[in-house]
């Protein structure tokens, strides 16, 4: 059903439940497998490997039995005010303002990793070799995807190619507006605890929208002005707190 009330530009975002998160590590396989992410030949290298999803864990710091764990999915946080734009010589990296998603431009991209200094959420890799597939899985990489070579940054695109795809269909059909499961990031949709949300942030009819109105929602190191458009959700303070959001008042830090 058309929402009547939706005349702002289109502003994609994700809301994650970390009251839901298992931290399976399913959105970080299906994020790999779907934009052609390289293995490595060394995994265990972790200054070297490229993930473009990591799944994080916190904890309260207390003892048992009072210990709470939680994990915090990290894809990149799409921000408004992204630090990784400005600081590429090459404009290898830009905002789109129609979707307000951040690309990453490989053909362009020197290697020079300005971007990834400037990235606070380290939600940026750097191809330190060819790209690598195990022998027989190079059958089941994307054609949609375009693939990196040495020498380049890469990252989260919102699976872009999702969004290409279905404004293609879209199109086809005579339409201009997308329906909100027709354009769904793989993270999202195999994610099967139902964690991550995903859809137009302006849109009031999408799900994401009301979501982030929450009481309990934040954003990673919300202080440092990025507005990321990746929010969280968790009913436990102390998230919050270890997120480096804080109530008016409540920063006892230095400054």
């Amino acid at each position: 059903m058309k929402n009547q009330e939706h005349t702002k530009a289109t502003r994609y975002g994700m809301a994650i439940d970390l009251d839901k998160c298992t931290g399976c590590g399913v959105c970080v396989i299906a994020c790999a497998s779907e934009n052609n992410v390289p293995v490595m030949y060394d995994e265990s290298d972790k200054t070297r490997n490229i993930s473009w999803m990591q799944v994080y864990i916190l904890t309260n710091g207390s003892q048992f039995p009072h210990t709470k764990v939680i994990y915090i999915p990290r894809p990149c946080m799409q921000c408004d005010n992204p630090p990784c734009v400005p600081v590429c010589p090459a404009t290898a990296t830009r905002k789109d303002p129609n979707t307000g998603i951040v690309s990453q431009i490989y053909a362009r991209c020197v290697g020079c990793r300005y971007c990834m200094a400037a990235c606070p959420y380290h939600a940026r890799d750097f191809n330190w070799f060819d790209p690598h597939f195990p022998e027989g899985t190079d059958r089941y990489l994307s054609p949609e995807v375009s693939p990196r070579t040495r020498g380049v940054v890469e990252k989260c695109t919102f699976c872009h190619h999702r969004l290409m795809r279905a404004r293609t269909r879209a199109y086809r059909e005579g339409r201009r507006d997308l329906r909100e499961d027709e354009y769904i990031p793989a993270c999202a949709q195999a994610c099967p605890a139902k964690a991550i949300t995903f859809g137009d942030l302006n849109n009031p009819g999408h799900t994401v929208s009301r979501l982030i109105k929450s009481p309990y929602v934040f954003r990673l190191l919300g202080r440092l002005g990025t507005e990321p458009k990746v929010y969280y959700i968790s009913s436990e303070d102390w998230v919050r707190r270890m997120a480096d959001n804080y109530l008016p008042g409540e920063f006892k830090g230095r400054g």
